[in-house]
């Protein structure tokens, strides 16, 4: 009974053998090459901002004008943080997104594949998967 309760103790203190997913750190283009953002480290989980806008802006800067609260609506989108409380997970990233686009919040699942990020991004039951491009 003793070597017993040991070795389940043993176990207990060996940390997960699961794979960590791929990293995600680092700059990142947009699927629609109108941004790159960047991914970092944010306290003990990952986050996301909007490092360089690749469109032409109104004079000013872009505004999150679509923002639901309309007090966020006159901040500007470049420097904003989209991705937030990203944890790993067995097969990725989870946390939560913003698409100053559509001006929606989203659960997000990140995966990274070579140099491609996969974002799939859900609000309810409806989902869309983009897949960004690494910048070297």
């Amino acid at each position: 009974m003793y070597r017993c309760s040991l070795a389940l103790v043993a176990l207990a203190a060996v940390p997960s053998l699961a794979a960590a997913p791929a990293p995600i750190t680092g700059r990142w283009k947009t699927d629609d090459g109108k941004a790159i953002v960047a991914m970092a480290p944010c306290g003990a989980r990952m986050c996301g901002r909007i490092d360089r806008l690749l469109v032409k802006e109104p004079a000013g800067g872009q505004r999150d004008e679509r923002n639901p609260d309309k007090a966020k609506r006159e901040r500007k989108v470049e420097g904003m943080q989209i991705y937030w409380d990203l944890a790993p997970t067995a097969d990725g990233w989870k946390g939560e997104g913003y698409s100053p686009e559509d001006g929606r919040y989203y659960k997000a699942h990140l995966r990274v594949n070579g140099n491609k990020l996969t974002m799939k991004g859900c609000v309810s039951l409806f989902c869309r998967t983009v897949t960004w491009t690494k910048m070297g």
